[in-house]
């Protein structure tokens, strides 16, 4: 039985049941049960078109449930004529799924999880597994979010924006249980990019190709951050970076520039530094002004100050971060930063251990509580 096969037919399958006039929920209900005979029938005998078999299969099952539901007698003329033509290709079916998993009323919690559900294919098991929360309650998200969009039709424009945060959402979560959200992220952006021709998406794909490439020098071993100028940089993926930086180069190419664009232009010229030191920080700096001005973004200036450091030396990037307000996460540990490579050791320790009480996950604080540590036995006595 080819799983990766069946993972990458359902959102269609489930796009067209939807576009048929099935809510969300049935129609999920119905996939999930093609699906499941599918796994039974296929290994004895494959059909000839896949697709075609788990549509036919799915909406069976939809009409089947349909004509049983008695407090849903409104649907039986649906149930009792042939279904509508096909109008859609497979790309505009996937495309739309992606909008309503996406979906404007939900949560950003919600829609990732939906998303995963409906358009990755994977078990509520194993997205509980890789947020690390229970499953019954992983069950009620993606139940309410069923509900929430139960009632929307996929017959508006979507909001590529609201799709493209949602898939950045789950690539940051990285990995955790037994899926790999980093690689999984990348696969479902593959799939909107071959579905939509959007340089913001490419932009993207591009971001999580290029950040994915330097995932094996990120940690040691024991698990413990390593800082990008730190990093082992003969470990990093070389045909991600070159595939990342092709991708990139065509979305630019369009001259429509979008946020994720600009990011991955800042993590090429990163990729593209054969050391740390050879990092071109002047052109980062006008990527990070661009950055700036398509999002007004303060965590964007919070990066950009810690560049105009690296460009123009630590204390115009300390005068840059005055400009910035200092209630945003890591800002503390941005000027503890400049405030090292400015030589002020005492205030680098002080505001590194400040940091580490305000870290939001055990790597980063022990990360800076190390920084903070190292700084104390380097100053006299």
């Amino acid at each position: 039985m080819d799983e990766a096969l069946l993972r990458s037919l359902t959102p269609n399958v489930l796009a067209v049941l939807v576009r048929r006039g099935a809510d969300f929920a049935a129609a999920e209900d119905a996939v999930q049960d093609a699906l499941l005979e599918a796994i039974r029938v296929w290994p004895g005998d494959p059909p000839r078109d896949p697709k075609g078999w788990l549509i036919t299969r799915a909406w069976r099952r939809f009409l089947d449930a349909t004509r049983a539901d008695a407090a849903r007698r409104r649907r039986e003329d649906l149930a009792d004529r042939e279904p509508p033509p096909e109008p859609a290709s497979a790309a505009d079916d996937t495309l739309q799924l992606y909008f309503l998993c996406a979906h404007p009323s939900l949560t950003p919690s919600s829609a990732v999880a939906l998303t995963l559900r409906a358009v990755g294919g994977l078990t509520t098991r194993q997205i509980a597994r890789a947020y690390l929360v229970p499953e019954a309650t992983m069950a009620q998200r993606i139940s309410r979010a069923k509900r929430t969009v139960s009632g929307a039709r996929l017959d508006r424009p979507g909001d590529v924006a609201t799709v493209l945060r949602t898939l950045y959402l789950v690539f940051n979560e990285g990995y955790g249980g037994d899926v790999d959200l980093a690689a999984e992220a990348i696969r479902l952006t593959r799939v909107l990019a071959a579905a939509i021709d959007h340089p913001e998406v490419a932009g993207l794909l591009a971001l999580m190709l290029l950040h994915h490439a330097r995932r094996a020098a990120r940690t040691t071993p024991e698990g413990a951050l390593i800082p990008l100028a730190d990093q082992d940089r003969s470990r990093w993926d070389t045909s991600l970076i070159a595939e990342g930086v092709a991708v990139l180069q065509a979305a630019l190419a369009r001259d429509r520039l979008g946020e994720f664009q600009a990011q991955a232009a800042i993590a090429a010229l990163h990729a593209d530094a054969p050391t740390a030191g050879e990092t071109d920080w002047v052109q980062i700096v006008e990527w990070y002004d661009e950055l700036a001005r398509l999002t007004g973004s303060p965590v964007v200036r919070l990066n950009r100050a810690v560049a105009v450091g690296e460009a123009d030396g630590p204390r115009a990037g300390l005068k840059a971060l005055a400009a910035v307000d200092d209630s945003l996460p890591r800002y503390t540990a941005a000027a503890a930063y400049l405030h090292e490579r400015d030589g002020d050791l005492a205030t680098a320790a002080r505001l590194y251990a400040e940091a580490a009480r305000k870290a939001t996950n055990l790597a980063e604080r022990d990360h800076l509580t190390r920084q903070a540590a190292r700084l104390n036995t380097r100053r006299p006595g």
